[in-house]
C-alpha cells in the first residue's frame, strides 16, 4: 500500500517514508492512496480463535498489518515489529447483553495511545539503527498521547522526544507521566490550550529555521501512530465472532478528541472489517457532531472538560475523515453519528457504571458509554423492542489516571496501577513555553541543533 497527502499533492510514498516525514510537504496528512482487503486475515483469526489455538495478539496484528506494509517489510519483519510493540493486548469485557467495553489501557501508560506509540517506536528504532541516523520527535498532548510516546521512546539511543502539553489542563498523574521520564524525553509546558500545542508542532515542520532539524511527529498526524490503531478494532470483531456469531457487525462508540481513533476504525471498516456504524462520542468540544448536523466544519477554541484528553477544538484527523468520505457530509452521515455528551452526563455515567455493573470508568470512557446507551435507547424506541446487535465502547484509559475525578464523583478511592503510582513521588521537570512558534523553533535549534 502507498500513501499520499490528503490535499492531493505530491507523489505517493511508502509507509516508512510517511512515518519519517510525519507531515506531508504540502501541510496535509499522509493517507492511503488505495484500498486493501483484510477480510481474509480477519476470517483466519476468527477460525483460529474458535478452536482456541492460543495465538497471541501480536501474531494476529502481524497478519493484518502485513498487506498494508508490504512495500517496506516482509511478513516476518512485520511479525518482529508487532512482537516488540505489543507485549500487551486489548480485552473485550461484556457489561450487559449486547454491550461491551473494549479495554485498551493494559499497556505501559494505561491508555489506548500505547498501541500506536509502541508500534511507531519499534518502526523508528529499527530504521534509525539501520541507517545510523537520529530523529527529533515532536508530540502535542492533551493528556494521554504524550505519556504513551514518552514511555515508548524512553531510552532509545537515536531518538530525542519533545512532548508539549497545555499548562493546567492535564491531571496531576498525567503530568507526572510526562515530566518524570527525563533522559531523551523533554516535557514542554505550553501557556495555552492543546490546540496551541498542536499548532506549534505542525508549524515547526514548515518553519524556515527548522530545515536542519531531523523532525518527525508522534501525534496521530503521523501515519505510524494511526495505522496500528486499526488492530484493536479487528481484535474486537475477532472476539465477537467467537461469542456472538460469524456475521457480527457491531456499532463502535468511540470517545473522540483529535479523531485519530475514529479514523482508524473507519479505515478498518473500509478494509473489510464488518461494522454497522460508528458513534463519534465527544464532550463539549463537538465540532464534528456539529459538522454532521449542519454540514459546516467550524473549528473553535477548545474548552476544558472532565475528559481532558478529548479537549480539541480543531481535530487534525478530520482532514483524513473528510478525505475518506470524499468531502461528502451525506456519505459520512451514513457511517457516523455524532453524539456530544455534557459534563453532567459524563459524571452521571461514571456513577451509573459503578452502581449498575460495579465498573469504574474514566471520564473519556464514560463519554463513549453514555453515547452508546443513548444510541441503543433510541433504537429501542424506534423499533419498540430491544436494540439488535452488538455495541462496543472503546475504554480508552484506566480510571486510575483520574483519581481526583473518581473520588469526587463516586466518593471512592480508585486503585492506581503500580506502574503509575510510583510516579507520584518522583521529581518532575518541564520547560515553560509561550505558544510562539518562532521562540519554540529557536529553542529546538539551541537544544538539538547540530
Amino acid at each position: 500500500m502507498k500513501f499520499r497527502s490528503t490535499r492531493g499533492n505530491g507523489t505517493e510514498v511508502t509507509f516508512l517514508e510517511a512515518v519519517l516525514q510525519g507531515l506531508a510537504p504540502d501541510g496535509g496528512l499522509f493517507h492511503p492512496s488505495s484500498e486493501v482487503d483484510l477480510s481474509s486475515g480477519l476470517a483466519k483469526a476468527g477460525e483460529l480463535a474458535k478452536v482456541g489455538d492460543g495465538e497471541p495478539f501480536s501474531w494476529r496484528a502481524a497478519r493484518w498489518l502485513a498487506p498494508v506494509l508490504r512495500h517496506d517489510y516482509t511478513t516476518d519483519q512485520v511479525k518482529g515489529l508487532c512482537e516488540r510493540a505489543f507485549p500487551f493486548e486489548p480485552r473485550l469485557r461484556t457489561l450487559d447483553e449486547g454491550l461491551h467495553l473494549l479495554e485498551l489501557f493494559h499497556g505501559p501508560s494505561c491508555a489506548f495511545k500505547d498501541f500506536g506509540a509502541g508500534f511507531l517506536s519499534a518502526v523508528m528504532e529499527e530504521y534509525l539503527e539501520r541507517v545510523a541516523r537520529r530523529a527529533l520527535v515532536l508530540t502535542a498532548t492533551s493528556g494521554d498521547t504524550g505519556s504513551a510516546v514518552a514511555q515508548a521512546f524512553a531510552g532509545r539511543r537515536r531518538a530525542d522526544v519533545v512532548v508539549l502539553y497545555p499548562k493546567g489542563r492535564v491531571s496531576r498523574l498525567q503530568e507526572q507521566q510526562l515530566t518524570t521520564v527525563g533522559g531523551n524525553v523533554t516535557a514542554v509546558e505550553v501557556e495555552g490550550s492543546f490546540d496551541d500545542c498542536q499548532r506549534l508542532v505542525k508549524e515547526s515542520f514548515a518553519h524556515r529555521e527548522a530545515g536542519n532539524l531531523p523532525l518527525t511527529s508522534a501525534n496521530s498526524i503521523n501515519l505510524g501512530r494511526l495505522i496500528p490503531q486499526v488492530l484493536y478494532y479487528m481484535e474486537a470483531v475477532t472476539t465477537l465472532r467467537v461469542t456472538a456469531g460469524q456475521e457480527c457487525a457491531p456499532v463502535f462508540s468511540v470517545p473522540s478528541g483529535n479523531f485519530g481513533n475514529l479514523t482508524a476504525g473507519v479505515l478498518a471498516w473500509r478494509w473489510g472489517m464488518p461494522a454497522q456504524r460508528f458513534l463519534a462520542a465527544t464532550n463539549r468540544n463537538d465540532v464534528v457532531p456539529k459538522y454532521l448536523e449542519t454540514g459546516r466544519f467550524n473549528p473553535r477554541p477548545s474548552v476544558q472538560t472532565l475528559s481532558n484528553a478529548m479537549d480539541v477544538g480543531n481535530p487534525s484527523n478530520f482532514e483524513r475523515l473528510a478525505t475518506l468520505f470524499g468531502h461528502d457530509v451525506e456519505a459520512m452521515r451514513k457511517a457516523i453519528t455524532g453524539i456530544p455528551v455534557s459534563e453532567e452526563q459524563t459524571s452521571a455515567q461514571i456513577r451509573s457504571a459503578w452502581h449498575r455493573w460495579g465498573t469504574v470508568v474514566c471520564p473519556h470512557t464514560a463519554v463513549g458509554l453514555c453515547a452508546a446507551q443513548r444510541w441503543r435507547e433510541e433504537q429501542r424506541q424506534r423499533r419498540g423492542s430491544s436494540a439488535d446487535g452488538e455495541t462496543v465502547v472503546l475504554a480508552t484509559a484506566h480510571p486510575g489516571k483520574f483519581p481526583e475525578i473518581i473520588r469526587e464523583t463516586l466518593e471512592l478511592k480508585v486503585e492506581i496501577p503500580e506502574r503509575l503510582a510510583r510516579l507520584l513521588d518522583l521529581p518532575n521537570e518541564a520547560v515553560l513555553m509561550e505558544p510562539d512558534v518562532d521562540r519554540f523553533v529557536a529553542w529546538l535549534k539551541e537544544r538539538y541543533g547540530a
